[in-house]
């Protein structure tokens, strides 16, 4: 396991602001009147907000003129209690992603998969006609507490600390998920019958989103290749860039890529795995960044590419290596779900002017924009944590551009549909292993491949989903911009 080393994004770039963080009295106001500014980082979120939000010239009060009469501008920044209220009053009605940050050493950890956590992901339903809601458990992180008990994908939970959840209560039994230690309570595939309890305690977990490679070698006659891959974080290029060297040695002809639990991550890594995909694109324009009128300078495209640079925890490149790139491959399978978003949304839209993308699963999120972290050091311009004010950790991610790929096509706000529509949460009491040939969204690419119909076979029984998400934090549908960015 990787030794955890604080993550730190450390931007170079400088830009002149055209205010500074302590505004002054303007002409014609008098300083015996002055109003005192309550709270500093109000400050702070209002000049960066300023300067970078995607939105920003929408925003009436982000207008450039909003703190021309500096009493006017501090009045209003009191009339804020916290920095995250003030936040929030300036994000724009189509802004769904963007969030404040009160500790941003945790938000740069889980950026590359480390926080503290049980390490399984749960999903609910409700069993049937009845009152009864459960868990079936969708993954497992390797190492995990969940993992060293011996949880598994599949497994199915009916009570948290004692408590049997239904349809009344199960919001607030879920807080047991959120706890130090909670007692699970495990059941048969009926979701009432009880198999075994266990208790465990959340620990600090590391999670490789390089999951599992596997080889299938004959499906129609064809080596398929698949992956699941869950989450696009830059420290961990060298073992995405490994599992594609096993796929390139063993010569497969198609490829099966499993994001349904990828919600996303670093911009450049999204182009890595982009060129790993499809070599014939060759230094081809895979997609493009957009930010708003006062930083044109950043606008940029991301290129396919022969190599990569490997990075540490601390964001800090580390090497290079030659990308593995696979030739031949004019369609990808991508299994997808209502938690495939941002970076993983990047690759579809950014192969499709190339290949065939086939998606099998559910409608993904539909998030077709990305942030940077925004710090309180406003001689960088807000980008620079090495200079951010000491007194405090607030932050902030706001979306910042818009990204688009080699036709200019930005086109999937809504989310992209599947091609092939197939619930997993409907076989809730038969689920498999993620890289089971049977596993039915990865059965139903397979039997496509095999030119086989669709339609599923197993039984579906009446129930419903249960339209809670426990397992998304404001972290993991994130797409940014990695440090090295800045630091061309």
């Amino acid at each position: 396991m990787r030794k955890l080393i604080l993550l730190s994004f450390a931007f170079a770039f400088f830009f002149s602001c055209s205010k500074d963080d302590e505004v002054i009295p303007k002409d014609g106001e008098n300083p015996t009147d002055k109003v005192t500014l309550n709270n500093k980082v109000n400050n702070f979120v209002w000049k960066a907000m300023n300067s970078w939000y995607n939105w920003q010239e929408d925003v009436p009060n982000l207008a450039d003129s909003k703190d021309d009469n500096t009493n006017d501008y501090y009045t209003f920044l009191n009339s804020y209690n916290t920095p995250n209220s003030l936040f929030e009053s300036l994000k724009h009605a189509d802004d769904d992603f963007s969030w404040f940050i009160e500790d941003y050493v945790a938000q740069q950890q889980q950026f590359q998969g480390t926080s503290k956590t049980f390490g399984f992901r749960p999903s609910l339903v409700r069993v049937g006609t009845t009152d009864y809601v459960v868990i079936f458990i969708q993954h497992v992180s390797k190492g995990s507490p969940a993992d060293l008990a011996g949880f598994k994908r599949g497994d199915i939970i009916n009570a948290i600390n004692g408590t049997v959840m239904t349809v009344s209560n199960y919001k607030t039994v879920l807080d047991g998920y959120y706890q130090e230690t909670s007692e699970f309570s495990f059941t048969e595939k009926d979701g009432k019958t009880l198999k075994e309890k266990k208790t465990i305690t959340q620990a600090v977990v590391s999670d490789n989103p390089v999951h599992l490679t596997k080889i299938f070698d004959n499906i129609n006659g064809k080596k398929v290749g698949y992956l699941l891959y869950n989450g696009f974080r830059s420290s961990y290029n060298d073992e995405l860039n490994a599992a594609f060297g096993e796929l390139k040695s063993a010569g497969i002809q198609e490829l099966v890529l499993d994001l349904r639990i990828n919600g996303g991550g670093s911009v450049q890594t999204s182009a890595y795995l982009a060129s790993m995909i499809h070599a014939e694109a060759g230094t081809d324009k895979f997609a493009e960044l957009k930010f708003n009128d006062k930083h044109p300078q950043q606008d940029s495209p991301y290129y396919f590419g022969n190599t990569l640079n490997v990075y540490g925890t601390d964001g800090k490149k580390t090497s290079e290596e030659t990308i593995n790139r696979l030739s031949g491959i004019n369609k990808l399978y991508v299994l997808a779900s209502g938690s495939t978003a941002s970076a993983s949304e990047m690759i579809i839209n950014g192969l499709r002017p190339f290949i065939d993308v086939k998606i099998v699963g559910t409608k993904t999120v539909g998030k077709n924009e990305g942030s940077i972290t925004l710090y309180d050091s406003p001689t960088s311009d807000y980008t620079n944590v090495n200079t951010a004010n000491s007194t405090h950790k607030m932050a902030m991610q706001p979306i910042v551009f818009q990204i688009y790929n080699k036709l200019g096509q930005n086109d999937y706000g809504d989310g992209f549909e599947p091609n092939i529509l197939i619930e997993e949460w409907k076989h809730w009491d038969n689920i498999l292993p993620f890289g089971d040939e049977n596993e039915i969204v990865l059965k139903t690419a397979l039997d496509d491949i095999r030119g086989l119909s669709a339609k599923s076979t197993y039984k579906v029984k009446s129930f419903e989903r249960i339209d809670i998400n426990v397992s998304t934090n404001k972290f993991e549908q994130e797409m940014y911009i990695d440090s090295h960015y800045f630091n061309k």
